[in-house]
């Protein structure tokens, strides 16, 4: 809005005010419908019931929710969903939360994600979707549980991962690198590893207060953004929408904050490639899967260089890309730029990367299948159709005939030159643009994409 606001926008900025005084609020928050499909221990599998008139085509896409945060970080609001975009667009898209942690919960590790849930929702959208591969799309430590499922489990039926905002590398993270030196100094026995100890893992309303410290900055400036667009609804909406996000946060469990803390945070294990898991190491080098990973440009919890060390580990995959997209943690994955920018991207991948049901899956059962066959022709029919036409072919004169038979050769003739020309010339123009532009598949080469191409790395041919 304007310093002195126009009349266009005194009347936007009132009727703003007036629908979130009378209706509370401007955002619609209804969540997109699903079913539950599936279900375990800290495990609920959801599918999103497809769009009125919109047939369901492609592989399916699972959607990876992080420990504390909630399942809202897929589906913020209406118009500014990553659920609503991809089942409007035809795609099978699935959900994988884990519900309320309590106190019963602390004894579960990290392994209990890596070895039983995660695989187990793979497994659950596999089947439900017709035994095709599974797109998986992990959001912040979903990306890093997605990272750490596709290399320890190649037996999965993963088609390709796609990490948004995971931070790899701790010691690039500004808010955390200051500090480590001090949480190493306690040796495990520091205020933080008693506290989470004698409370079973991380209570909820220390979740929010932490979140809400990160992004302390938008907070204290809040009151003034509210001023300055109060005339812009879709603003409004999605703040509106981040603030309902950031007071559901759910807790931490116990024992795997406690890993979380001493192997991720304190020893940066994964910045090597390697994280102990269970009675195990999993290297992340193993991924065998396309990967594409996105970094936020102004992402103050999974900074640019934090997401991007875990390009070259992924030694193993077919194809790596990595994507800088507008936006912070939460704005690069369902923020307005969004829409034009992650949300493209993604649907390119997925579609790149879609192969339909994988070999292993069972041929559909034989009263499944059409059994009727067309009616053959009738043999009398046919009979005077080429009576009639052998006929006609006799009253032909030999001139006719002869006629006829050259124009037939000059005719193949024609066709033949034509061909070979027209074959020619294509062979010259791809090579041409083969030497100077993008394949048409590869992220970036897009020209209606708002961002991305000039900031983007695409590494291929792994």
């Amino acid at each position: 809005m304007d310093l002195i606001p126009k009349p266009d926008q005194v009347v936007a900025a009132a009727g703003n005010v007036a629908q979130t005084l009378l209706y509370g609020g401007l955002a619609d928050l209804r969540p997109m419908p699903r079913t539950l499909i599936d279900d375990g221990e800290l495990r609920e599998v959801y599918h999103y019931r497809p769009a009125e008139d919109v047939p369901q085509t492609g592989d399916p896409v699972l959607l990876v929710t992080p420990l504390a945060a909630p399942a809202l970080c897929y589906d913020l609001r209406r118009d500014c969903s990553l659920v609503e975009h991809l089942v409007t667009q035809g795609r099978p898209t699935y959900l994988v939360e884990y519900g309320q942690v309590s106190f019963r919960n602390r004894s579960l590790g990290v392994e209990h994600w890596v070895d039983e849930v995660l695989p187990a929702a793979i497994e659950a959208v596999h089947q439900h979707s017709g035994g095709r591969g599974v797109h998986l799309v992990g959001w912040s430590l979903g990306g890093i549980f997605t990272l750490l499922v596709a290399a320890d489990r190649k037996d999965l039926p993963i088609a390709s991962i796609t990490i948004v905002g995971s931070p790899v590398d701790v010691t690039k993270v500004p808010l955390v690198a200051p500090v480590r030196p001090l949480l190493n100094l306690t040796q495990g026995r520091g205020l933080v590893t008693l506290a989470y100890r004698a409370l079973g893992g991380v209570p909820t309303p220390l979740v929010n207060w932490a979140f809400t410290a990160v992004s302390a900055q938008k907070v204290l400036t809040k009151p003034l953004a509210v001023l300055t667009h109060l005339d812009d609804t879709d603003y409004l909406a999605q703040m509106e929408a981040v603030t309902r996000f950031t007071s559901t946060m759910t807790a931490y469990p116990g024992r795997t904050f406690g890993q979380l803390y001493h192997r991720f945070v304190k020893g940066n294990a994964l910045a090597t490639g390697r994280m102990p898991v269970g009675d195990r190491e999993v290297d992340l080098a193993d991924i065998s899967v396309p990967t594409l990973v996105f970094a936020g440009n102004t992402d103050g919890i999974a900074p640019l260089p934090a997401v991007r060390a875990v390009v070259p580990l992924l030694t193993g995959s077919p194809e790596v890309r990595f994507e800088v997209v507008p936006g912070g943690h939460l704005g690069m994955l369902t923020g307005r730029a969004a829409r034009a920018t992650t949300w493209t991207a993604i649907d390119e991948w997925v579609s790149r990367w879609s192969r339909g049901p994988l070999p292993a899956t069972a041929p559909p059962a034989p009263s499944a299948r059409a059994t009727t066959k067309p009616a053959p022709r009738s043999t009398s029919s046919a009979a005077a159709a080429k009576k009639a036409a052998n006929k006609k072919a006799g009253t032909r004169t030999p001139a006719t005939k002869a006629a006829a038979k050259k124009a037939a050769a000059t005719k193949k003739a024609t066709k033949k030159a034509t061909k070979k020309a027209t074959k020619k010339a294509a062979k010259k123009a791809t090579k041409k643009a083969a030497g100077s532009a993008p394949a048409a598949g590869a992220i970036g080469s897009n020209p209606t994409r708002r961002y991305g191409s000039a900031g983007s790395r695409a590494l291929g041919g792994r």
